[in-house]
Order: structure tokens, then C-alpha cells, then sequence
């Protein structure tokens, strides 16, 4: 099994593209670029995962899976964040029903 330690490895990679030359670096150009161009990546990327998961290609929906978490893991540095606030919240939801937990943010 694959460890989930290429998080750690993938979001340290990420901090240390945020001053990189954008010339150089894909991750440093969507940095430069800003919040509306990394958004539009991960709508892409979005999308593609839904096509292939509606051909039902096994490796493509994989592959597809993998651009769509890259590029969330860009956008979470672009904020600030990292794959552990994402994993505090998956924690936190442990479980709680997700009926439960979804009327839960109604009320706030």
C-alpha cells in the first residue's frame, strides 16, 4: 500500500514553489497567477474526473482523481491551508451521521 506521506511530501513541495519563478515552475506560475486561474483548474479537473468516471475507466478515473487532488492541494496553499486541515475536518466528521452533520452547518 502506498503511504499517505506523499501529503506531507506533495504540500512541502507546494510551500516551496510559492516564491519560485513562474518560468520554471507550473506550481509557481499558477501561484503567480492567483486565485481565479487555480480555480479554474480545479473545475477542470472536476469535470474531467466526472467524464471519466461516466466511461467507467478505471485508470482514467484514477489518473483524473490524482490532477483533481493536486490541484485542490494548490489551491489549499494558495489559502494557507494544507491536506491536515482537510484530515482534522474528515476527524472531526468521524462518525457522525452525514445527515447529522450537514444540518448541523445550517444552523450556523
Amino acid at each position: 500500500m502506498v503511504s499517505a506521506d506523499i501529503l506531507e511530501r506533495l504540500s512541502a513541495t507546494l510551500a516551496s514553489r510559492r516564491g519560485s519563478d513562474p518560468t520554471t515552475s507550473y506550481v509557481a506560475k499558477l501561484f503567480h497567477k492567483g486565485t481565479d486561474e487555480i480555480l479554474k483548474k480545479v473545475g477542470e479537473e472536476a469535470v474531467e474526473t466526472i467524464m471519466a468516471a461516466k466511461d467507467g475507466d478505471k485508470l482514467h478515473i484514477v489518473r483524473e482523481v490524482a490532477d483533481l487532488w493536486f490541484h485542490t492541494l494548490v489551491l489549499l496553499a494558495s489559502e494557507g491551508l494544507s491536506h491536515e486541515d482537510v484530515l482534522a475536518e474528515l476527524a472531526r466528521r468521524e462518525g457522525i451521521s452525514g445527515i447529522d452533520e450537514k444540518n448541523s452547518r445550517k444552523e450556523s
